[in-house]
């Protein structure tokens, strides 16, 4: 067998405890097969089952014993028919015998493939485990698995373990189910075992795709000149992409045996002026826009503008683990373990991870993986000290942004608004509730959706729908699969149980659809010189969500059309810090301008609109520049002044009718006005003092 090939045997509890469940153990080994034929289809499988009325194995025939196991399907290349053979598993009508089934296992790889190391060699248990197996003819039940061990280290086996315990099955003999959880653990280091209770984590348990290790660097963690130490990187997690599709030719005569079928593609690049002239390579050159223009480079230019740092990972400094944010980290995870025959690497290694450990401490650390690579990495090293004597110690490595790839949103900070925007006490309790109905890591129970049990669900069903398409080019997409529904959707069961908690945070927060716009891409509210904010400024304070209408146009001064539309637009813009003091500015002179232009109140509802607009924008955006609500307050009592000296004796009255006051305290933090003070100190026309005769 090749080296990158394996020789697999599917060792399958079919017997009569394990009916309920056979479903989705036929699911995961038919997922199991097509990977192979996508990914690996040149590797061999062959199947054993256990539980069975029949017995059908060669050991029953050379020494005896060994009843009610059946090979199902002797080790062959994976093909289509293996497939169907797992769709179609035999339901048991005995209890079988996990140990005996492994030997047949066992025996079957060892006849096929000999005494060789070569390739992998593999044996996948399926079973609950809850009933007894059979006294040995010699010796203790251990001794026997301690013999079955032996065997598979000598022949290069490796087995993986999957017990699956339902609720059901708890109730069932203890005894007996710790008793063969023992006799599982005594198999080699190099075997797993892994217990699931449900179908979703079935799924995920059996590894349909393996996926060798491959090191992305070898070589030195430079801590200074003086100081190295050998290590390895590999990565630890990388998204699943989907296989690549290639293109394919049905021209080639059917009786072809040694057609390809493949599609060769060759581009070709001609002159505007001249369409039948074809541009050779050698007058082809690279243009980047620089403004209107199109700067030429070529090759050679190119090549040496690049970057060309040396092979290595090069220690900067360290500093506190709190000091760098979750949300720093970029890309895939690797990790970095000491050069595995290299004892004092090890112990470096080791050392260094305990003392940034004990410290709180991580590294950060540049890194250029391969001579040649066109770009540096900065990244942190988080220590990684293993709970385990047989496995060394070893960090984490993250890539960490540089100042271009942050981005920086302008968002108030839900601690930092008016208290009356807080939640309250209830509206507190009715939120725990609600988080504490959906923990997916509930007290005695399995954990849900454990990234190592969690298949993808979207690549599941594409290598369902591949297999379907194999049969019958024109099979339709299947419905989602009843597993993989509950990977994506909430728990039906679940969220029926806990009405009642939904009900309740339903009654403490209003609850409204969010119409979508046409022609925005984002959601919007709608502006604040809507007619629910006419009514005065308790209205305001009831509405007084977060500013978020955005015009498609990016509006950069404000017009006398629509003036609030026209504010809230360019305050919400985000590609620089200077708009929010901008909008604030250009609406302060707007209602300035408006106030100093009126004629016999004609103006005086959109006077009232925009400062409607500017006060709930003070408000929100205190955040960004904290002297807004002192800004607001300031051009509200310079208003007054303003109305005093014009004699608008009735634009001071109109808005003293709509109660608009300063900005309190409660509502910014950063206000120097008390709430009882604002309440008091309503805009109302003060009287001019007499002068004397």
């Amino acid at each position: 067998m090749a080296r990158n090939k394996e020789g697999l045997v599917l060792v399958l509890d079919v017997g009569l405890s394990m009916h309920a469940v056979l479903p989705e153990v036929e699911k995961v080994c038919s997922m199991l097969i097509q990977k192979k034929l996508v990914y690996n289809k040149y590797d061999e499988v062959g199947v054993v089952v256990f539980g069975t009325a029949e017995t059908k194995n060669d050991l029953t025939v050379e020494v005896g014993g060994y009843e009610n196991v059946m090979v199902l399907q002797g080790i062959k290349v994976v093909d289509g028919d293996l497939v169907e053979a797992l769709h179609q598993l035999p339901r048991g009508t005995v209890h079988g015998d996990f140990l005996d089934a492994i030997v047949v296992g066992m025996d079957m790889i060892i006849k096929m493939y000999g005494t060789t190391n070569k390739g992998k060699k593999r044996i996948c248990l399926i079973t609950n485990a809850v009933t007894p197996t059979k006294d040995p003819y010699e010796g203790t039940k251990e001794d026997q698995v301690k013999t079955v061990a032996a065997q598979m280290i000598t022949h290069g086996m490796k087995m993986d373990s999957i017990i699956i315990r339902t609720k059901q099955d708890r109730e069932l003999d203890k005894d007996v189910m710790e008793e063969n959880d023992f006799l599982l653990s005594v198999f080699p280091n190099n075997s797993s075992k892994v217990y699931v209770e449900s179908a979703t984590s079935l799924l995920g348990a059996l590894r349909t795709r393996t996926v060798s290790p491959v090191t992305i660097y070898r070589g030195d963690l430079e801590l200074n000149s003086d100081i190295k130490i050998k290590v390895w990187v590999y990565k630890k997690t990388s998204e699943e992409k989907f296989p690549s599709l290639k293109k394919y030719s049905d021209k080639a005569p059917p009786t072809d045996k040694f057609a390809t079928h493949e599609i060769k593609v060759d581009y070709e690049y001609k002159s505007t002026g001249d369409s039948s002239r074809v541009v050779p390579p050698e007058q082809r050159i690279k243009g980047y826009r620089y403004g209107p223009q199109v700067i030429p480079i070529s090759s050679a230019e190119w090549d040496a503008v690049k970057f060309k740092p040396e092979k290595g990972v090069k220690l900067l400094g360290f500093t506190d683990a709190s000091n760098i944010m979750r949300h720093y980290y970029m890309k895939d995870v690797n990790i970095f373990i000491a050069d595995p025959g290299n004892t004092k690497a090890i112990l470096a290694v080791s050392a260094l991870a305990r003392a940034m450990k004990e410290m709180n401490k991580v590294a950060i650390v540049r890194c250029v993986w391969r001579q040649g690579q066109a770009n540096v990495v900065v990244g942190v090293l988080t220590p990684n000290v293993s709970e385990k004597a047989s496995t060394p110690d070893s960090f984490y490595f993250n890539v960490l942004p540089f100042a271009e790839d942050v981005r920086e949103f302008q968002f108030p900070s839900l601690s930092k608004l008016p208290s009356s925007m807080q939640p309250n006490e209830k509206q507190q309790e009715a939120a725990d509730k609600f988080v504490e109905m959906l923990d997916l890591a509930p007290t005695g129970r399995e954990e849900v959706l454990q990234p190592n049990f969690t298949p993808n669900p979207v690549l599941e069903r594409y290598y369902r729908s591949l297999e379907l398409k194999s049969k019958d080019p024109n099979a339709a997409v299947p419905p989602l699969d009843e597993t993989l529904r509950k990977i994506t959707e909430p728990d039906a069961e679940l969220l029926s149980e806990n009405r009642a908690v939904i009900e309740e945070f339903r009654r403490f927060f209003e609850v409204k659809e969010n119409p979508k716009l046409k022609k925005s891409s984002r959601r919007r509210e709608k502006p604040s010189g809507s007619n629910e904010e006419r009514e005065g400024i308790d209205a305001v304070g009831q509405a007084m969500d977060a500013i978020e209408y955005t015009s498609e146009i990016k509006v950069e001064e404000i017009g006398n059309s629509n003036p609030v539309h026209d504010f809230e637009a360019m305050i919400s813009r985000r590609d620089g810090p200077q708009w929010v003091s901008k909008a604030i500015q250009s609406m302060k002179d707007h209602i300035s301008n408006l106030v100093e232009n009126s004629s016999q109140g004609d103006t005086y509802q959109k006077e009232l609109d925009c400062l409607v607009a500017l006060r709930k924008a003070c408000i929100l955006e205190q955040i960004s520049i904290s002297q807004e609500p002192k800004q607001f307050n300031d051009f509200l009592l310079h208003l007054l002044k303003l109305c005093q000296k014009r004699e608008l004796k009735s634009f001071s009255e109109y808005l003293a009718s709509h109660e608009m006051t300063l900005i309190s305290k409660n509502e910014a933090p950063e206000s120097d006005i008390l709430e009882n003070e604002a309440r008091t100190l309503i805009v109302k026309d003060e009287p001019k003092a007499e002068q004397g005769p």
